[in-house]
């Protein structure tokens, strides 16, 4: 499937080059605008990241995000800096098809696993964001990717694997926004690794041919940001090739 991203701070659609609030592109339309257009060419789920909350939790775009979800006919995940079980409900109840939880899952896997046993395991998605090391080691990242862990993205998804994790977006940092193509060695890796965990690949997509070289990975969904806003090729045609890769 291909996942349609947008990012949100303080209403407008963004992308932050390598997760840093200093270094922002900002891009013209409303974010209804791009959800609409992105369901009436085929998406069947699409991918919001509310910054703005993430940054600040006093300050979630709770009220945009209601209007957004009610005015598309697609189910919509959505993350950004969950830090508590109000945080979650505040999403579910406003629409939201799946919950993004990112940092807390590595800071507070304790009370992240409560959340899994709360909600269950189909409403929540662990966002996995890694850095790869010279050696090949798969470290974590935090904090909107400021700060690294030491805990490995394989430790992390045998411990939920044990209360059901099902779905995993996973990104390699180093590939996010580049449109540099994605990293299938990784995915495959981690498809082989765990075949039935749902992986959503994210980063790096900037042609048709990275979309298509990623079907043989075993991964389920790709998220598509940066290459849709620049019209490097419509959903329409993302679709139709990932369907015939």
């Amino acid at each position: 499937m291909i996942i349609p991203a947008l990012d949100l701070i303080d209403g407008n659609v963004v992308r932050l080059h390598q997760g840093d609030y200093q270094h922002q592109s900002n891009y013209s339309y409303d974010p209804l605008y791009y959800l609409q257009h992105y369901q009436q060419q085929g998406a069947q789920r699409l991918h919001l990241v509310d910054l703005t909350g993430a940054k600040n939790p006093n300050k979630r775009q709770i009220t945009l995000l209601y209007k957004l979800i009610s005015q598309v006919n697609v189910p919509i995940q959505v993350g950004g800096g969950i830090r508590c079980k109000d945080d979650i409900q505040a999403l579910l109840d406003v629409g939201a098809n799946r919950v993004v939880i990112g940092s807390a899952a590595i800071s507070h896997p304790d009370l992240v696993k409560h959340w899994f046993h709360l909600y269950g395991a189909e409403k929540l998605v662990l966002a996995l964001d890694i850095r790869i090391t010279k050696t090949g080691n798969k470290y974590i990242a935090i904090d909107g990717w400021q700060k690294n862990s030491n805990q490995s993205i394989e430790k992390t998804i045998d411990d939920y694997r044990s209360i059901g994790l099902k779905h995993v977006l996973c990104t390699d940092i180093s590939r996010d926004g580049t449109l540099g193509g994605a990293n299938t060695q990784l995915y495959s890796e981690l498809c082989q690794l765990y075949p039935n965990i749902a992986f959503q690949s994210s980063g790096g997509i900037g042609e048709l041919a990275d979309i298509e070289a990623l079907r043989p990975s075993g991964v389920k969904s790709v998220i598509v940001g940066r290459a849709f806003l620049e019209n490097k090729f419509s959903v329409k045609e993302a679709i139709a090739c990932w369907q015939n890769a």
